[in-house]
């Protein structure tokens, strides 16, 4: 999904046959994305993938004039311009990543919105600060979901809202599913469980019980079906090989090999021109936060 996420978190086995053994030791990964790849991530990923769900995350969140909103894990920003451009220049809009470089893109983006470097799980502002707190497409990557979004409800004012949106699970994702198998298949589970990070929060059901239990009162929870795009399916193979771990413990042969059967793989979604474009279903939950205080 072009997505280059701060932490991931990395399970998973080795499959009988002809895979290739992964070491997979590491429980947590992190990634500090260089400033090269966060000038791409903005210049190709956020208009080919990201854009799509951003007003919609801040229209479901109830984003208006005057509020304060928290972009979490805002990435270069592209939720964060939205939202500013709804709250007006009476509003206040915050963005918060891990990532440096991205933020750094973010900022000459739009100067006007006050980035700050910080992680989910300990968000470096006050108590009852905003209006508004959203994340789009990266709670999935925090080594502590529950804990995060604890931060994002204490973060947020009662009666104030906290809005998600995530992909969906894999069995729902008629492109990535047939292609984790796939590349599963020549690098074992190890392959599909990096692979497969995107979607760890999948369940809807189980997102929404999250929320609760981080002391936030469920207001919605449903699908938002958008779409996949690459340039090419060599494009695609690159994307979401080397924007994880996986690269770097595969053979040349064995990556070679996934490429090709990618062709077969993603051809019902591969245009005449060779671009890939397919389905992709996300999970989106709103939840208040109460105005008495209920403790997690």
């Amino acid at each position: 999904m072009g997505q280059l996420p701060d932490a991931v978190s990395d399970h998973g086995g080795h499959d009988e046959g002809m895979t290739e053994s992964i070491d997979i030791t590491e429980p947590v990964e992190s990634f500090q994305v260089t400033p090269e790849a966060a000038e791409m991530y903005e210049a190709a990923f956020v208009p080919a993938f990201f854009t799509q769900w951003a007003s919609i995350l801040c229209e479901e969140a109830g984003i208006s004039s005057g509020m304060h909103v928290l972009d979490v894990a805002c990435g270069t920003g592209v939720v964060a311009r939205v939202a500013a451009d709804q709250v007006g220049p009476f509003g206040v809009v915050t963005g918060i990543d891990l990532n440096a470089a991205m933020l750094t893109v973010a900022r000459r983006v739009r100067p006007d919105i006050d980035y700050r470097l910080g992680d989910a799980a300990a968000l470096p502002v006050p108590d009852a600060s905003y209006d508004v707190v959203v994340s789009q497409m990266a709670l999935m990557f925090f080594p502590d979901q529950s804990k995060s979004l604890r931060e994002m409800a204490r973060v947020a004012k009662p009666g104030g809202t906290v809005a998600v949106l995530v992909p969906s699970d894999l069995g729902s994702q008629a492109v990535f599913g047939p292609f984790v198998a796939m590349a599963a298949r020549h690098a074992g589970a190890a392959a599909s469980s990096l692979l497969t990070s995107y979607f760890r929060c999948g369940d809807l059901h189980e997102l929404s019980t999250t929320f609760e239990a981080a002391g936030l009162v469920p207001a919605s929870s449903h699908n938002v079906q958008g779409t996949y795009r690459a340039p090419s399916v060599d494009a695609f193979v690159t994307t979401e090989v080397e924007s994880t771990p996986l690269r770097a413990r595969i053979s040349d042969q064995t990556y070679q090999a996934i490429r090709a059967d990618a062709c077969d793989v993603l051809a019902p979604f591969t245009a005449s021109d060779g671009s890939v474009q397919g389905p992709f279903e996300t999970n989106l939950v709103v939840g208040r936060k109460p105005v008495q205080a209920v403790a997690p």
